[in-house]
């Protein structure tokens, strides 16, 4: 039976190389960047934080207002992305003391991912996309995965895994 990926609204098995070489890895909790990655950034309010200051929105707020998240929840997230190095806090007034948050280099190479997550949300979760994002070109932006080597399109069937030796966190 010829190897496939499942489409959205079919039924079936979901197999491909990828999916049969990590079924072959050692049952357990699977030690994962991404689960690391999601550790930091993966909850809401952190996530929207990161689209408006990535948008350009660096003061506590406006990101408050553009993402609806509560002072108290806002303040929490941006001390924790601080704290991974994500983002960083600038001060602009002195008295009263007033600040303003930037991505780092850790912040913006999320970009794309950013990106790619809004680009699935137009696709599956809203009718109407509310912004449209354009490269300076004027042209759609496009996110698509490719080989470093060969430029070659990244897809289930392109994909080979290779399971690292893990060391405990400490």
């Amino acid at each position: 039976m010829e190897d496939r990926v499942q489409q959205p609204g079919l039924s079936g098995e979901v197999t491909s190389p990828l999916t049969s070489a990590m079924a072959d890895m050692p049952v357990g909790v699977r030690p994962c960047s991404m689960a690391a990655a999601l550790e930091i950034v993966g909850e809401r309010w952190s996530l929207l934080a990161l689209r408006e200051l990535a948008y350009g929105v660096h003061r506590f707020g406006k990101i408050a207002s553009y993402t609806g998240a509560s002072r108290d929840i806002l303040t929490d997230r941006l001390r924790k992305l601080e704290a991974a190095a994500v983002i960083e806090r600038r001060q602009y007034c002195e008295h009263p003391s007033r600040f303003e948050y930037h991505l780092t280099q850790a912040g913006w190479e999320l970009f794309p991912a950013m990106i790619s997550l809004l680009q699935w949300g137009d696709k599956w979760a809203v009718d109407h996309p509310a912004v449209a994002l354009r490269h300076e070109c004027g042209q759609p932006l496009s996110t698509d995965v490719a080989c470093r080597h060969c430029a070659g399109q990244i897809t289930p069937h392109s994909l080979s895994v290779e399971p690292r030796e893990v060391r405990p966190e400490r």
